[in-house]
């Protein structure tokens, strides 16, 4: 049997998820997790096939945990799922180690098709993303000011977006408050802006308020 590890916050997604997954007669969903801490204990302590990975996961973050996972086990195939935009998301989970970057829109209708091609050691993107990836790469492509971020650097700017202070950030991520203001102050110097009303409302109008 195919073992899938599926991690999400949301009961309801992992259940629609599980239910979907386990209909094929070689997969299975063998483990479930609801914060990057039990993804990571779970990929430490067992052999899995493929991970399926909420991009906003509680805690450290889908992207740290990503990179977490990549560290650990380098061959073993993640897909994101996230309910943000291809364009804000999609092209950074992708270079940092995501096998495929499926929208939570269509998850139930395509994962078993994601995880399959994941499988294959292809990579599922959408046409759109695609595009985007290649965009990416063409080095007179500008790109919007976020993408110059670096992913924590990002990370930072979503949680800031969302309300949350500084010593909230730091707790959720297991980092030091002056880890956290130093990467502030880096975000407000790339970005050219002054304060954290200026990047709430960036992060708001461009969708990336986690």
């Amino acid at each position: 049997m195919i073992r899938v590890l599926v991690a999400d916050d949301h009961p309801l997604l992992r259940t629609a998820i599980k239910q979907v997954l386990s209909q094929e007669p070689d997969l299975t969903v063998a483990g479930e997790a609801e914060d990057s801490e039990q993804v990571l204990q779970k990929i430490g302590d067992q052999a899995w096939d493929a991970v399926v990975l909420d991009l906003s996961m509680p805690g450290r973050g889908g992207l740290d945990t990503l990179h977490e996972i990549r560290r650990l086990k380098p061959e073993l195939p993640v897909l994101v799922l996230s309910m943000h935009s291809e364009r804000e998301f999609g092209v950074r989970a992708i270079k940092a180690g995501a096998s495929g970057y499926l929208s939570k829109d269509t998850a139930v209708y395509e994962v078993v098709h994601a995880v399959r091609k994941i499988l294959t050691g292809k990579k599922y993107v959408s046409p759109k993303l695609a595009e985007m990836l290649a965009d990416a790469l063409d080095s007179s492509h500008a790109g919007l000011t976020h993408e110059h971020l670096s992913d924590r650097e990002f990370q930072v700017l979503c949680r800031i977006g969302a309300g949350q202070t500084v010593s909230q950030i730091a707790g959720e991520m297991a980092l030091s408050v002056k880890t956290i203001s130093t990467y502030r102050g880096r975000i407000l110097e790339k970005m050219h802006m002054s304060n954290n009303a200026e990047l709430v409302r960036y992060a708001i109008v461009k969708g990336l308020a986690r």
